[in-house]
Parts: structure tokens; sequence; C-alpha cells
């Protein structure tokens, strides 16, 4: 083992880091495997669309969990990619709205019996996802009613007013 390995829950950000980007890394080969020409990083995005078909740029944001700019970046790469396309709201000219295009949709199609496959393998790795995933969920949801940096500052902070 090494020490990483050995820190424990120290470690935790850099061993989640190692873990997504062998996925994504993996992922992109299963994708290329099958003959799909298809992006890990775009499956937010094209999976969310998929579900909810047509989105703002902050609604797809809000979705994804990234930041405004990240998200326009990825629909700027979708877009020239054609898998997108995007209009002007009706309502609100500023608002632009978001869905798949004729080639996101025919993608969407191909990826679809993959999916099945990487939901089935992905299982098989977590074990028993739904413990993996809700103890994902427990932590999102944790930092999301408390930053990781407040909690750490808060405990400085009663620690050094015990020492006092």
């Amino acid at each position: 083992m090494n020490v990483i390995n050995e820190s424990g829950i120290l470690a935790i950000s850099t061993r989640l880091q190692r873990l997504s980007e062998q996925l994504r890394k993996d992922g992109a080969l299963i994708y290329k495997a099958f003959g799909i020409d298809f992006e890990p990083k775009w499956f937010p995005v094209i999976f969310t669309l998929h579900h909810k078909k047509v989105l703002s740029v902050v609604e797809i944001a809000n979705e994804i969990g990234y930041t405004h700019p990240s998200t326009i970046s990825l629909l700027k790469e979708l877009e020239k990619q054609k898998i997108i396309v995007s209009k002007k709201d009706k309502q609100d000219e500023r608002k632009r709205l978001i869905e798949l295009a004729p080639k996101g949709l025919e993608l969407i199609e191909k990826m679809k019996p993959v999916w099945e496959l990487v939901r089935t393998v992905l299982g098989e790795i977590a074990d028993n996802e739904n413990h993996l995933l809700k103890a994902i969920d427990e932590a999102e949801e944790k930092i999301a009613n408390q930053s990781f940096l407040q909690r750490v500052l808060q405990l400085k902070n009663k620690k050094s007013s015990y020492s006092s």
C-alpha cells in the first residue's frame, strides 16, 4: 500500500480524483471501442438534455452542478460538434435555450446500450452501488449545508477558544 492509501480520510480528495480520472479515461476508451465519437466530459450535459429536453444555460449549470463559465465552455464545444443547438427564448430575448440537435439525439440512441453495460459494470465495481452513492449523497448534502472550509475554520476557532 502507498502513503496516500494509508493516510485514510486525509487523502480522500486525492483518491476520489484518481478514481475519477481512471473512470473518465476508461470511459473515453469504452465509447471508442463501440465506435462512438464522444468525450466523457460531455456526459452531464447530454444526459441532462436527454431527460429534460430544453433548458436554459443557467438551468443546465444548476442541473449538472457546474459553474456558469464551465457550462458555457462545454456548451460551446457541443454546439461546435453540432450535438446541441441553441435558440433565443421567445419570452426573454436575453436567455438562450439549449436542446439536443439531431446528431445529439442519434448519439443518445447509440450510447443507450453502452450506458446499460457501464451501469452493470460500475454496479459490480462499487460492489453495492447504493452504499457508495448514499455516502456521496450524504457528503454532498453536508458540504452544501456547510462547506469543508467553513467546518475546518469553525473547528479551529473552537480549539483556539479552548486553549486561551
